[in-house]
């Protein structure tokens, strides 16, 4: 049983603040405020493919079994020969990787760098060896934790979210990113910009919105079955655990170029929408005044090519 599970963000609020929020026109949303109970959006609880977003139940998995302390880079993760040798095959396949080579040692926290900045596959399913023995073991291990966290709509089948087998709903990401927001080796790593790894060099967070608005977090994905898929944290007001807003926004449509950048202009503008209805709240007004600003999104991958079956 997991020590640190929290609560289950089920209840609808109670504050009718956020009543009036506009939520994605496309595929399925939710959020939770300030601790103030899940807000559902359209299919809120509907399960669906939900690409690299699964990444963050991996992580969360990984540090609950193997904790890092603050600033510490946790125990080393060999790259076994096997999995050094699909890296080509896996790369031809178009699927998100880093390089990797035989008998390459990463720390834990190297590992999740890989994981979860660049999204790549193929060091998940390193992760899963490392951890459980197996991607099975690992896979039953991620089903167990979302049981435990109150996820009743999210079946995992593999740990990088490539497969269309592995859904979700908008309603149990949220859940699970306040738990993952509140393990801090996870929220400090998902929250860097950029990392240098073993092999693969500097690698980039493909969460181009980090630092804009108070966004701290988490992962974006996608693929052909699931579109453009983010799970976003953001801190208001303060770095307290009453601050924290987190949205879940699954099945952006576009084109393969366009809707990872899609998926992130529609959380970014839930975010922004939650946070300027909880302003009357706030302050004690009943007006909120001032226009929502319109954020250009080219930087935030617009330009990269998802492949067919791609999970980024």
């Amino acid at each position: 049983m997991l020590k640190d599970t929290p609560r289950s963000a089920a209840a609808p609020p109670a504050n009718s603040a956020v009543a009036g929020i506009g939520w994605p026109a496309g595929g399925v949303s939710a959020a939770e405020a300030a601790g103030g109970g899940l807000l559902p959006g359209p299919g809120a609880n509907r399960p669906v493919p939900i690409a690299s977003v699964a990444k963050v139940m991996t992580a969360y998995v990984v540090l609950h079994d193997h904790p890092l302390s603050a600033g510490g880079s946790g125990p080393p993760v060999f790259v076994e020969p096997s999995e050094a040798a699909a890296y080509p095959a896996q790369l031809r396949a178009g699927e998100s990787v880093v390089p990797v080579q035989a008998g390459e040692v990463l720390s834990e926290r190297e590992a999740l760098e890989a994981l979860l900045l660049p999204s790549a596959d193929n060091v998940a399913w390193i992760l899963a060896r490392w951890d459980a023995g197996s991607l099975g073991a690992f896979v039953d291990r991620m089903n167990a934790v979302a049981r435990q966290l109150g996820m009743t709509s999210t079946h995992y089948t593999d740990p990088s979210g490539l497969a269309a087998s592995t859904t979700s709903s908008a309603a149990d990401q949220v859940r699970l990113g306040i738990a993952a927001m509140g393990q801090r080796a996870l929220a400090e790593i998902a929250g860097q910009s950029r990392a240098t790894i073993p092999v693969a060099g500097t690698v980039d967070n493909l969460n181009r919105l980090l630092g804009e608005d108070g966004i701290v977090g988490l992962k974006t994905g996608s693929t052909s079955a699931a579109g453009g898929c983010v799970l976003l944290a953001a801190r208001s007001d303060g770095g307290d655990r009453q601050s924290l807003i987190v949205v879940a926004v699954l099945g952006q449509p576009g084109s393969p170029g366009t809707i990872v950048s899609a998926a992130l202009q529609a959380g970014h503008q839930l975010l922004i929408g939650i946070e300027r209805a909880r302003q009357p709240e706030k302050a004690g007004s009943s007006t909120v005044t001032g226009s929502v600003p319109t954020p250009v999104y080219a930087r935030a991958n617009a330009s990269r090519i998802t492949p067919r079956g791609r999970s980024v």
